[in-house]
């Protein structure tokens, strides 16, 4: 078998790679590191531009299947920013004794997966909104539970597992750039030239800021094509004022504002929704670990299973849905080459302040679709190569190549053609219903049962 990518050293041993190795190529920013308060809160917001389309498009779908008007559809947007604030930094800081840490101490933004939408369309539809926080408290024990069984199966995590992970996790949200620069799913103006004008104007505008302005505005790339694009966007006619003088100036927290019922059965549906979030979770892990140049232990993946958990028990209480690791500001990283957890945590002070101030929040959300997707395309597809990277250092046998073509090939089929799975027995169709958890499980199971060759093994 591959050596491991991840062994078991001590949290407090555990430092970047690349701290002592910097090059041209090397990060700007290891994760350490930081920067100047300026920096490091621009940075910050660039990553909420970034996830901000994740972040608030489960609460919106949420608030369709409860009915909630306008007010309430507003209050659960901003319950959402706030929960995915206060995780993130629980996630990116790392709380708590070894034994029980929280946050696997990694720049990262935290949201509500599209993996609970499915089981809350039918707990919602039995029980109301109630059932479906207390559904997903009740179910995120669970994954609190398996964080302590992640260790002994890292084993099963070699380099060609975890290499096609990471290159399956950007290959998959490369659809999810595209139907953003097309204009989102469901746009009137969905693939208008216009839209791809634009994605294809702000992919240039990154792509050149972060090749050729250096180290103080290159990891600004993201949020300066942004910006710009946002601008070219107004005289288009393609941004609408008037939804953020129909916000509301100030929002204030509320425990419980729509009651929470504990039963068994509003949980179950949600059981997959968490073992799909613990399969993306690790490979998010091991994705970080690989873009922030850091060697992680066993431990560390843990405790980033352990962050989801614990901020999914906690984020029903004010209103928000189950927190997931979000895979697609991880293509941040190396493409603006800075991995200071410090900025994470500022992304999520951003959050918990926008959070109150729905007017602010409302003048983001309203950013066009295309502007994202220009971004997208290289986050994303960074990932990808970042993953690809990885599998540069497998050998390529017989063994290799068929668990890296499996993984991958069932990886992208699930993902462009998800309906295929869609009939399959409840427990299986959540499974392979995301392309990321179907690729690595197919990865994880081949590479058990394909032993290794006498006459492939590597010296």
């Amino acid at each position: 078998m591959e050596g491991e990518l991840t062994k078991p050293i001590g949290l407090a041993n555990e430092r970047p790679i690349e701290a002592n190795q910097r090059k041209d190529d090397e990060l700007y920013y290891g994760v350490e590191d930081s920067p100047n308060f300026v920096t490091t809160t621009v940075l910050g917001f660039q990553n909420v531009i970034t996830a901000f389309g994740g972040l608030v498009a489960v609460p919106l779908i949420i608030a369709g299947m409860a009915g909630f008007g306008v007010t309430d559809t507003a209050y659960l947007v901003s319950a959402a920013l706030l929960a995915s604030g206060i995780v993130s930094i629980i996630q990116s800081k790392g709380v708590g004794p070894k034994a029980f840490r929280v946050g696997g101490g990694l720049p990262t933004i935290m949201g509500t997966d599209f993996a609970f939408v499915g089981p809350a369309a039918s707990v919602i539809a039995v029980g109301g909104i109630g059932a479906y926080f207390g559904g997903t408290m009740m179910a995120s024990v669970l994954e609190i539970g398996m964080s302590y069984f992640v260790k002994p199966l890292m084993k099963f995590f070699p380099p060609v597992v975890t290499g096609s992970v990471i290159s399956l996790m950007g290959m998959t949200l490369m659809s999810v750039a595209m139907e953003w620069a097309a204009g989102g799913v469901g746009a009137a103006t969905y693939g208008d030239p216009r839209n791809i004008l634009i994605a294809v104007f702000v992919f240039l505008v990154i792509a050149l800021i972060n090749h050729y302005a250096g180290q103080k505005i290159g990891p600004m790339a993201v949020l300066i094509g942004a910006v710009i694009g946002y601008i070219v966007c107004i005289p288009l006619g393609m941004v609408n004022f008037s939804l953020i003088s129909d916000a509301a100036w100030f929002a204030w927290p509320q425990i419980f504002k729509y009651g929470v019922t504990f039963k068994l059965q509003y949980a179950i549906p949600f059981i997959t929704g968490y073992l799909v979030t613990v399969i993306e979770t690790v490979g998010v892990m091991q994705t970080l670990g690989q873009v922030t140049k850091t060697e992680l232990s066993d431990e560390r993946i843990a405790a980033g299973v352990r962050a989801d958990g614990v901020g999914s028990f906690l984020s029903p209480i004010i209103g928000s849905g189950p927190a997931a690791t979000f895979s697609q500001n991880a293509g941040l990283i190396p493409l603006t080459k800075n991995a200071s957890r410090k900025v994470a945590v500022a992304a999520g002070y951003i959050m918990i302040l926008m959070s109150f101030f729905p007017k602010f929040s409302t003048l983001v959300s309203i950013m066009p679709m295309p502007v994202l997707g220009g971004a997208g395309i290289l986050m994303f597809g960074t990932v990808a190569a970042a993953g690809i990277q990885s599998l540069s250092r497998v050998h390529f046998n017989n063994r290799n190549m068929i668990i890296v073509a499996s993984a991958i090939g069932v990886g992208l089929g699930v993902a462009f053609r998800p309906e295929v799975t869609a009939s399959l027995p409840g427990f299986l169709s959540g499974l392979f219903s995301s392309g990321i958890s179907a690729g690595t499980i197919v990865a994880l199971v081949l590479n058990i049962i394909l032993k290794e060759k006498p006459e492939e093994a590597v010296n």
